[in-house]
């Protein structure tokens, strides 16, 4: 890379203003121990079939900002996800859990109860839908947890309000990048519905997810990890 006109050529090959990053590092920061309230996810299974599909979330920074005694963490307080409308299914009350997202999948087989994957889409309220379109892509299209993590996905804008779906009023349909022109103009023409095309960094708003299936015959097990942020499959 120190010969210039080299450098000038793989520049002129790879490089895509398109992709560059939005900022830079500042100096000295870039071996600093980064931490954040966002979601975590992770999934792991055993030779024998077991599953754990879990997510982490402190919801407001610091969430309720209460220690339980000698633990070391904080508690959440998704409960301010509840809203005070009487009748309403979020209404607050006893023994409710709030309208919130924190919602890990596991997916079995309906005749055996066997283990089909374990599998989550972090990402706000993005979840749902990212859950639905990588289990259509394995059920319906036969794609691989990889495959499924890797297609293109959409994203309902604005559905992230205590008060549910009713709160949408003239939703955005997101796309990603990679779905092809005349799909986004049917949806468009055909359905009504107005979209808009996502790319590069801002991709991260269709969820970052984690796969692992298993093959109910010979029992292995097939892990897919999330290309549009950090992620990693491990297996020993």
């Amino acid at each position: 890379m120190l010969n210039k006109a080299r450098a000038a050529a793989r520049w002129k090959k790879h490089f895509d203003p398109q992709r560059k990053a939005k900022g830079v590092v500042p100096d000295g920061a870039a071996f600093e121990v980064r931490t954040g309230p966002d979601t975590v996810y992770l999934c792991a299974t055993d030779r024998w079939g077991n599953a754990c599909s879990f997510i982490n979330s402190n919801y407001m920074g610091f969430g309720t900002g209460i220690v339980p005694d000698g633990c070391g963490f904080t508690l959440q307080n998704r409960g301010h996800n509840f809203i005070m409308r009487e009748g309403h299914p979020n209404c607050v009350g006893p023994r409710k859990f709030c309208y919130h997202t924190i919602i890990p999948g596991l997916a079995t087989y309906e005749d055996s109860g066997d283990l089909f994957g374990t599998l989550g889409v972090m990402g706000g309220f993005m979840q749902p839908q990212g859950h639905l379109q990588v289990l259509s892509g394995m059920v319906d299209y036969g794609l691989d947890p990889q495959a499924a993590l890797d297609q293109p996905r959409f994203c309902l804008e604005g559905v992230d309000s205590a008060f549910g779906p009713e709160s949408v009023e003239n939703p955005m349909l997101l796309l990603e990048e990679g779905v092809p022109p005349e799909v986004q103009a049917e949806l468009a023409d055909r359905f009504g519905h107005p979209c808009q095309q996502v790319s590069s960094w801002d991709r991260l708003v269709f969820g970052k997810g984690q796969i692992i299936c298993r093959d109910p015959v010979s029992g292995i097990y097939v892990g897919g990890t999330e290309p549009r942020a950090d992620g990693a499959v491990l297996a020993w």
